[in-house]
């Protein structure tokens, strides 16, 4: 594995500790509260879309956490992380219906796919359709590629909206449910540490972190190998 796989990997798992830590101290504060948590979340998956280093499956995780600790509610929170994701998502898919494929040539999108991984993508989309969309959307490594060529395949947009819609509800329900348990983990422990039961609650979310790192390095591996 590459120096930058590592660097991929340590930077997504630091981002979401840094989170978790920073709100632990600021949580109970009335002018954290105050800061417009809903907006900083629509913010973060609008920057996250357009290559900023703000990781949709983070922001997941920490409106998750939020909810946990009663900073936001579940269905204002839902709305803003579910439109958030469609619009960041068709975002992609219109600059691929418009430059086609010319983004590989884009000063900016060519870094993000290269003309081998368009071949190859263009022929999964001939074959499977929405599908990849759908299923698409859940490989980190993929994810705005799959947006990208959806547009150069110059797919119906309804059609692109719809599997993207029915799979960010999968995709909302994983990572905002981690960031849920991980929350209520933490209150757990805060009210007594000493309980016998707080060794389940730690070995689950390790398990679940465990299960994430797992994830993400055979994603990484699947990539490197196409």
């Amino acid at each position: 594995m590459t120096d930058l796989v590592y660097f991929q990997l340590s930077f997504f798992l630091l981002t979401f500790a840094c989170l978790i830590s920073r709100l632990l101290i600021m949580f109970e504060s009335p002018s954290f509260i105050n800061h417009f948590p809903y907006l900083g979340i629509f913010l973060l998956l609008i920057l996250g879309g357009i290559g900023l280093p703000f990781p949709e499956d983070t922001t997941l995780l920490l409106s998750g956490f939020l909810m946990a600790h009663h900073i936001i509610k579940p269905l204002p929170a839902f709305l803003v992380v579910y439109f958030g994701l469609l619009i960041t998502d068709f975002s992609l898919y219109l600059v691929g219906k418009k430059y086609g494929r010319r983004i590989v040539e884009h000063k900016r999108f060519r870094k993000m796919i290269s003309p081998n991984r368009l071949s190859k993508l263009e022929d999964s989309f001939k074959k499977w359709g929405s599908l990849v969309v759908f299923f698409g959307r859940h490989i980190f490594v993929l994810r705005a590629q799959i947006f990208l060529v959806s547009g150069v395949m110059k797919m119906s947009a309804t059609k692109f909206l719809v599997a993207d819609a029915i799979s960010a509800l999968f995709t909302i329900g994983l990572w905002g449910g981690v960031g849920y348990l991980g929350g209520n983990s933490v209150q757990v422990l805060k009210k007594d540490i000493t309980r016998v039961e707080h060794i389940t609650i730690i070995v689950f979310v390790i398990l679940i972190s465990s299960g994430i790192i797992f994830w993400y390095l055979r994603s990484i591996k699947k990539f490197r190998k196409t």
